[in-house]
């Protein structure tokens, strides 16, 4: 988002968020001590005591929503993205609270307000942002307070600026149209907006449409263009950006920091930093742990069926790939005859596979023999889902041969993924299932996370590709 011009919005959100907080804290002490929905059996404390935590609770929401990003922009993200977010703003922030208060004796905060306080702030402030943007939407739809934006390059960059400025229309930015070098394109529109005249006829459009902003985005190779453009804006005082076009080098969390004044644009970045880190770790150790226990009965069983029918091992070893190349030993139910691939060597399973054995082809085509890895899970060599691990020897070719198949690598490795839920495992089209990988390592989230668990509990186990 371009902050200065986004100053109106963030303000406004500032201060719809404080009341928010503010006024569900209340809100709580008065559904525990007025309504009493549940009965107040210890008496009822004084409201003072409740009014002084205002100040540290306003402190510790904002410190969390700085660290969790709330008010960076969504990008074009479904409303559900904004909402987790601020779940876990209001979910991280109640935690802190409650332990602060252990260490407080003095007074006893109620419990039961805490819960209600989680509940009410956690709606309201969804309902501040739904509404803050609605407002600013309306009143930048009369013509309040809105820049008038003219694009430099009508191709394919120019016309991603425009999509991705019309994605935020509570900047307050109205784009008049497009210049273009290709004088047949004029009169044309593209993403709604006409092509206004030649790179030229930059000063003329500018004075015409009375415009506020510059936008200059030029395809790399006419770069050599800008000092001449740059040189008939000499007389205008128009505000002037430069886009760069990077569009076909970024993929994954690509965007632009600052070192010390300095420009850096990410072209691939893992979003497993900072706080991401710890909340998928921690998932990852909690539910690993409980499907252990849940399952530990059904394993053991198996581990017997499998001794008895075939000497052996009871779980197969194999080397496989996972964040950032690092190799690691992946379990598995043993579900083929020992040493299956002496006279093969590496290749994948296949329909009907003779090397099989008849507890190993039920256990594939249940993936029954894939739970050993919730040990890899619970070591952190895997999470529970991302992109499934492959063997060294064929990422050697895929890498070769499939676009942007080493950025899978950017995410811990996982036991079911977004590719198998949807049905793309076993040997189906690799392209389709790194679409799908790259897919949930644009868009990750934890609630992405929960869904994909469901699915995979709902449907990801059969699948007439796993043989």
């Amino acid at each position: 988002m371009l902050k200065k011009h986004g100053q109106l919005f963030l303000s406004t959100l500032f201060i719809s968020d404080s009341l928010a907080i503010f006024s569900s804290w209340l809100l709580a002490y008065g559904i525990r001590f007025q309504l009493q929905l549940i009965p107040v059996t210890q008496g009822i404390p004084p409201i003072d005591r409740y009014v002084e935590a205002l100040g540290p609770i306003w402190i510790v929401f904002f410190i969390n929503i700085k660290v969790c990003g709330l008010y960076q922009p969504l990008r074009g993200k479904p409303g559900s993205s904004e909402f987790f977010l601020i779940f876990k703003v209001t979910t991280l922030s109640v935690l802190i609270l409650t332990a602060i208060t252990f260490f407080f004796r003095e007074f006893s905060y109620s419990r039961i307000v805490v819960v209600y306080f989680w509940i009410v702030v956690t709606f309201l402030i969804a309902v501040s942002h739904w509404l803050v943007r609605k407002i600013l939407v309306l009143v930048r739809g009369q013509g309040w307070n809105v820049q008038k934006v003219l694009v430099v390059g009508a191709g394919e960059l120019g016309q991603t600026v425009v999509e991705k400025l019309n994605l935020h229309p509570e900047i307050g930015f109205q784009v008049v149209g497009f210049l273009t070098r290709h004088p047949e394109k004029i009169g044309k529109s593209f993403q709604k907006c006409k092509v206004l005249g030649e790179y030229q006829d930059v000063s003329k459009v500018i004075r015409d449409y009375e415009v506020d902003q510059l936008f200059i985005a030029l395809p790399l190779q006419a770069h050599d263009r800008l000092e001449k453009i740059l040189d008939n804006l000499g007389e205008e005082t128009v505000d002037i950006k430069v886009v760069p076009d990077l569009l076909q080098y970024m993929n994954i969390h690509s965007g632009v920091e600052e070192l010390d004044g300095l420009p850096i644009v990410n072209l691939a970045e893992s979003p497993l930093y900072g706080w991401n880190i710890v909340i998928k770790r921690t998932s990852d150790i909690i539910l690993s742990s409980l499907a252990i226990i849940i399952t530990g009965p059904l394993m053991l069983l198996i581990a017997l069926l499998v001794k008895a029918e075939s000497r052996g091992t009871v779980f197969f070893r194999q080397e496989r790939v996972g964040l950032d190349r690092r190799v690691f030993s992946m379990f598995k139910f043993r579900s083929m005859r020992q040493e299956a691939e002496n006279s093969t060597g590496p290749v994948w399973a296949k329909e009907n596979d003779e090397r099989r054995t008849r507890i190993g082809k039920f256990l594939r085509k249940t993936s029954l023999d894939e739970l050993p890895q919730l040990f890899n899970v619970l070591k952190g060599e895997m999470s529970l889902v991302g992109p499934r691990p492959e063997r060294s020897v064929f990422i050697e070719d895929f890498k070769r041969s499939i676009p942007h198949y080493m950025l899978r690598l950017k995410m811990k490795a996982g036991l079911t993924g977004w590719a198998q839920v949807n049905g793309w495992r076993g040997n189906t089209s690799l392209q389709k299932r790194i679409e799908c990988d790259l897919f949930y390592i644009k868009n990750w989230s934890l609630l992405f996370d929960l869904k994909i668990i469901f699915m995979t509990l709902w449907r990801g186990f059969i699948n007439r590709h796993a043989y």
